[in-house]
């Protein structure tokens, strides 16, 4: 299934996120032995997660309210998807910012906010962030639900590994492949919002099919790159939003979003 490979990822790479963001609080809190505290985080992470559940369910109600209708549809998403392109640009940009230094930013803000009231909702912002995410990406990417299931279930293995020192992992490494994929899944929202953009225009009239704006880059539909069903195109489309047939309009912005995330990240990068 196409949806359940980014689902996986998506669901790791959030999930390792707020699992290590947590374990960094609690190991922080033990050693400067305010144990006492660490409920304080349990009650912050509980509250993101639960949040987080509450807008995936608005979310779903929402999906399934509007499906009847094809055209609504495929312009909720549309918006859904640019809603989620976003959100997940600004963690984009702040992982590339600040990725390296997780730990430290972290300990830094808990130096300043110690209290038990600021500890919880230190916590709740961080795990909230990442849980928006994944639910934003469960219905504005359709990814498999089980996918992202699965990968939050790793990744909290992961960590609780690494928190018992049980295992030894380059996380630098994992963070940087799992940026680097989150970019490309960005992308390919930012297509796939732009292709049923302008699907659902078609629908209702708006724009004829003979508009230039539906003008076809190529199409290698009849090929095996044909992204829903030929061998070779359902790998590329899950792994960096491969179109077989995509409009012009489509194929230059997401690319020119593409690369232009990925300049900034080695622009960045090599000014450290």
């Amino acid at each position: 299934m196409p949806e359940f490979f980014p689902g996986l990822i998506i669901g790791f790479r959030e999930g390792l996120e707020a699992f290590l963001i947590i374990a960094i609080i609690i190991r922080y809190l033990i050693k400067t032995k305010r144990n006492s505290s660490i409920k304080h985080v349990w009650r912050g992470a509980i509250l993101g997660v639960l949040v987080s559940l509450i807008l995936g369910g608005i979310l779903f109600l929402i999906s399934k309210s509007l499906g009847t209708t094809d055209s609504v549809a495929k312009l909720w998403e549309s918006g859904a998807s640019i809603f989620a392109l976003a959100l997940v640009t600004t963690f984009i940009i702040w992982m590339i910012k600040n990725g390296s230094n997780l730990t430290s930013n972290i300990e830094n803000k808990l130096s300043i906010t110690m209290s038990s009231a600021g500890i919880s909702l230190m916590v709740f912002a961080m795990v909230v962030r990442e849980g928006v995410e994944i639910a934003i990406f469960s219905f504005a990417g359709s990814y498999s639900l089980l996918g992202i299931g699965l990968g939050i279930l790793i990744s909290l293995v992961l960590v609780i590994m690494i928190f018992f020192s049980l295992v030894k992992v380059n996380l630098k490494l994992i963070f940087n492949i799992t940026l680097a994929y989150l970019i490309l899944q960005a992308g390919f929202l930012l297509g796939y919002a732009i292709h049923e953009g302008l699907s659902a225009f078609k629908s209702l009239g708006y724009l004829e099919s003979s508009n230039l704006i539906f003008t076809k880059l190529f199409d290698l539909s009849n090929t095996v790159l044909n992204h829903k069903e030929g061998w070779l195109g359902i790998p590329l489309y899950v792994g960096v939003g491969w179109y077989s047939k995509p409009e012009i309009i489509q194929f230059v912005i997401q690319y020119t979003y593409t690369i232009g995330m990925f300049i900034l990240t080695f622009a960045v990068t090599n000014t450290r």
